[in-house]
């Protein structure tokens, strides 16, 4: 008898389609180690930018004029002065400017170095740097990093599954309010209460200009170029795939049958089995099943949409173990 040939829904090949981008951003995929190194660099060039930033800001304000504020303010409260634990801060490098008509006046050039999980990186949303750093530890929780690069830079694509993903990556990295037992372990609570510097001042960052000359500016920069290169290089592994996706997307809308993504798979050397298809099947068969209904249909204390949502996924997932 003839093997009857598998037919291919939407969900399947969505479960198809999710093969093929685990594989492209995993196994096969230059951008990946660009942005793996990006990382690496940008880890290996922080500490010894924070070690530099601490010697300049101490040169220009010695730590015994530190310590005479400090014992000023305890004795006087702000009277006395201020002082900030800071991890932002700002350096410019004397320059001269020449006008259209030739003539000069003095100016400078300024680099902000930033130390947060948030920097502000040239031409880049706020939060991407986050966004790039911790990318494979939001995949693993089942978040969305590149939320914001599917838009294309065209805001008018914002709709509600966008700010859900932007709610719940920005409430796991703690760039949203949580609440106080979790507060302190987020990252972004960990980075902005790490590798700060005590600076005369308050704590508008940018009130303080520390001047340096033009090879301590050059070598701040690369601490600037590093945490660029994390941000552009997501933006380089986002589009690698998505270009590919999108081809494939279309490919998979013209197969019928699972032996022709088969068989493109098998091209591709990329291994894809029939398993993937019932599990993706068995997924909503097991939150919707007899005993996991009944228990959504009981008259319990309603849920929150949170609960559920947290409710379905777990169900999900004890369907994959």
């Amino acid at each position: 008898m003839k093997e009857r040939r598998l037919t291919l829904n939407a969900e399947k090949r969505k479960a198809i389609a999710d093969v093929f981008q685990s594989h492209w951003e995993r196994e096969q995929n230059p951008m990946r180690q660009k942005h793996i190194e990006a990382i690496q660099n940008y880890d290996a060039i922080r500490p010894k930018t924070l070690e530099l930033v601490n010697n300049i800001v101490r040169k220009h304000q010695p730590q015994e004029h530190v310590d005479t504020i400090r014992e000023m303010t305890n004795l006087y409260g702000r009277s006395g002065g201020e002082l900030h634990n800071d991890n932002c801060f700002y350096f410019q490098k004397p320059t001269i400017e020449v006008d259209e008509d030739g003539n000069e006046k003095d100016s400078y050039d300024e680099v902000h170095i930033d130390f947060t999980l948030d920097p502000f990186v040239d031409g880049h949303t706020r939060k991407a740097f986050a966004y790039s750093y911790y990318r494979d530890e939001l995949k693993s929780k089942g978040l969305d990093p590149d939320f914001d690069l599917k838009l294309d830079n065209d805001k008018t694509k914002r709709n509600p599954r966008y700010y859900e993903a932007e709610s719940q990556v920005r409430k796991y990295l703690g760039f949203e309010s949580s609440n106080d037992a979790n507060k302190g372990s987020t990252h972004a609570n960990v980075w902005d209460n790490a590798d700060k510097i005590w600076v005369i001042g308050s704590s508008y960052c940018h009130s303080r200009q520390f001047k340096v000359d033009d090879t301590t500016y050059k070598v701040l920069q690369l601490f600037k170029i590093a945490q660029a290169q994390v941000v552009k290089t997501h933006e380089q592994l986002f589009h690698y795939v998505e270009n590919k996706m999108q081809k494939l997307r279309l490919g998979l809308k013209s197969y019928k049958y699972f032996d022709q993504a088969k068989a493109l798979a098998d091209k591709l050397g990329i291994p894809l089995n029939e398993s993937v298809l019932n599990e993706s099947s068995s997924m909503a068969l097991s939150v919707y099943s007899p005993e996991n209904l009944a228990s959504l249909l009981e008259d319990k204390e309603v849920l929150t949409r949170e609960q559920k949502i947290a409710f379905a996924r777990k169900q999900m997932q004890q369907s994959v173990n």
